[in-house]
């Protein structure tokens, strides 16, 4: 788009029009070669060559007999524009900008007067080369693998060349302005990766460290309450648009019975465990919303829903969400707004990405609720809604059990498992196993038997095939179960690197830490779902569970609180430690955690 300011009168030597003309604007093509240099970092280099059309028609005028005058243009040059390219750090985005040559070749104009005939010529006086400058940003979207050496992209950007040295001739003061808007084909090579070191004789770096742990506490029947966060997430299955009939929806009368508190009653002992719990309340997420909305007339929600379909799909989810809510809780449809996107805004599919991608996908067809009313808002952090509280029983198996440790296993080792055997020559046998740490319950070992003191043999079968033997022993003793209160506490993590636990530092300070009182154990657990490489989740739980008891350290010391007892482990994305399973979204979802078990002293 060409914008025109200034005045030109004078065309040429032979015509000088009655009426001067001074505004105008039009679009025209522009099309170039460019040559792009992308080293590593932020810094790069551009080159445009190419045809640059400036033409545009002027506003019209009206000369002294009364009648309409008009004057288009039809300007066009050789570009030549080189430019400095700035990347933004882990993100596509680009910006230049750079001095602008260009070289004049067509100059001519159509003059129309209304009581004249039309004149058709070329200006005179016109600045053959030109000198000016320009400004712009622009976003690589990949269309090539990650992995390939050949690369492609589309890359849509915008850029604006302000009239300074834009004069398009050597009088008058006619010049020209242009926004430049279009989209990028490149292809290219990536550049030669850094040589790989001469390979190594592999020398194994440690043998397998063995050793049996004895009970540390009798076991506890533990009275959990729980804060559950609620996740603010519908998941959509592929192929449909209605609500998933695994969300509890409930007709009109059901609905006026409802009440969120009817989800924080005592859960009887027979229930699946605690991940069946949380889904129960979760998949009343919206009977929640819907209560808690009847609750506060003024609060008001929004509903974003998305779709690799499309804005439209994605808008169907949400509208579906708006009339349940609408029907069944007689809630006004004015304090609800929907809308439909492509991807969520935090959105757990990558651009570039290549693995896992159907999981990914799955998460990323959801509808996220959203609400500035403070009655819905979990106050804490992490973007959840208003948590959830519950009461249930849990066992402490991590302190009641016996805990075996094979150290080195995991990279030593194909699988292993151990015999243990009593005074008696009685030999029970568990395993295999593939992870390094593993808890027996007392009982599975003990039997009918009060007490007993057992050989321990791990039997271990090297990746190479060689057998591997490792003794230690243990004295058990049968103990009674107590039953005592405790506190439980989760944060979830969205699939975004840049959500961390310093998101949750001011709950973990003002609401957790209070409860933890002199003398009291406190179980951090950390977990992920199953997506990305298995050693970088085990790093990343590992690494947020001891970040958590950093926080909370600081909290008791500031407080004055001591005598604590710690317990914080990573677990990864191992399944037999998991939360949830993870065969649908939200369970993934749920799977990417820190749990916070606080059990104060007896």
């Amino acid at each position: 788009m060409n914008l025109y300011s200034g005045t030109t009168q004078r065309l040429n030597n032979s015509l000088i029009v009655p009426a001067a003309f001074h505004k105008g604007e039009g679009v025209r093509p522009y099309g170039s070669i460019l040559m792009e240099y992308r080293p590593a970092g932020m810094l790069g280099f551009m080159l445009n060559v190419g045809y640059d059309g400036r033409g545009a028609k002027f506003d019209s005028v009206i000369a002294p007999c009364n009648c309409p005058a008009t004057l288009k243009t039809n300007l066009d040059y050789i570009t030549i524009e080189p430019s400095l390219r700035l990347g933004i750090p882990s993100s596509n985005l680009f910006f230049f900008a750079g001095p602008r040559v260009a070289f004049g070749m067509q100059k001519g104009f159509n003059y129309t007067q209304l009581k004249q005939p039309n004149t058709d010529g070329d200006f005179s006086e016109m600045n053959t080369t030109i000198f000016s400058g320009q400004v712009g940003m622009g976003y690589d979207i990949p269309i090539s693998s990650a992995a390939s050496k050949t690369k492609a992209s589309l890359s849509p950007f915008i850029s604006y060349h302000p009239y300074f040295g834009q004069d398009a001739r050597n009088i008058e003061s006619w010049s020209v302005s242009t926004v430049r808007a279009g989209i990028a084909l490149k292809f290219g090579k990536a550049g030669k990766a850094a040589a790989e070191p001469a390979p190594t004789a592999v020398i194994p770096a440690r043998e397998v460290i063995f050793s049996v742990t004895a009970p540390t506490a009798a076991p506890v029947n533990l009275m959990v309450s729980e804060t559950l966060p609620l996740r603010n997430s519908v998941f959509f299955d592929e192929g449909s648009s209605n609500i998933p009939s695994r969300y509890i929806l409930l007709n009109t009368n059901q609905a006026s019975a409802f009440k969120e508190e009817g989800l924080q009653n005592v859960q009887s002992l027979n229930m699946a465990g605690r991940s069946a719990r949380q889904l129960n309340v979760y998949h009343n997420v919206l009977n929640i919303l819907g209560d808690r909305m009847r609750a506060n007339p003024n609060a008001v929600i929004d509903l974003s829903g998305a779709s690799a379909n499309g804005p439209k799909e994605g808008k169907i989810f949400a509208e579906n969400i708006k009339e349940y809510i609408v029907s069944s809780f007689g809630i006004n449809g004015s304090r609800i707004s929907t809308i439909g996107r492509s991807k969520p805004l935090i959105p757990s599919e990558q651009p570039g990405g290549t693995k896992e991608l159907v999981l990914l996908r799955e998460g990323d067809r959801r509808v996220d609720i959203t609400s500035s009313s403070p009655e819905l808002l979990m106050e804490v952090g992490g973007g959840m809604m208003k948590p959830v509280q519950i009461v249930a029983s849990q066992s402490n198996s991590e302190d009641s059990d016996v805990i075996l440790n094979a150290d080195g296993a995991s990279a030593m080792l194909k699988s292993w498992s151990v015999n243990m055997t009593d005074a008696n020559g009685t030999a029970r046998h568990f395993g295999p196993f593939t992870n390094e740490r593993e808890n027996i319950p007392v009982k599975a070992i003990l039997g009918d038997n009060k007490q007993g003191t057992y050989k321990v043999v791990m039997l271990g079968e090297t990746k190479n095939g060689l057998s591997v033997t490792k003794e230690s022993s243990v004295s058990l003793a049968a103990q009674d179960e107590t039953t005592q209160k405790a506190f439980r506490y989760s944060i979830l993590f969205d699939f975004n690197k840049a959500t961390t636990i310093s998101s949750y530092e001011k709950f973990l300070r003002d609401v957790v830490s209070p409860l933890i009182s002199s003398g009291s154990t406190v179980s951090i657990h950390g977990h992920t779902d199953i997506i990305g490489e298995e050693a970088y989740n085990q790093k990343l739980s590992q690494s947020r569970a001891e970040e958590t008891q950093k926080i909370i350290e600081r909290a008791l010391a500031n407080s004055g609180t001591s005598n604590v007892k710690f317990e914080s482990v990573g677990f990864g994305e191992n399944a037999d430690r998991a939360p949830f399973d993870n065969n649908l979204a939200e369970e993934r979802f749920y799977n990417r955690t820190v749990i916070i078990d606080i059990i104060p002293v007896k």
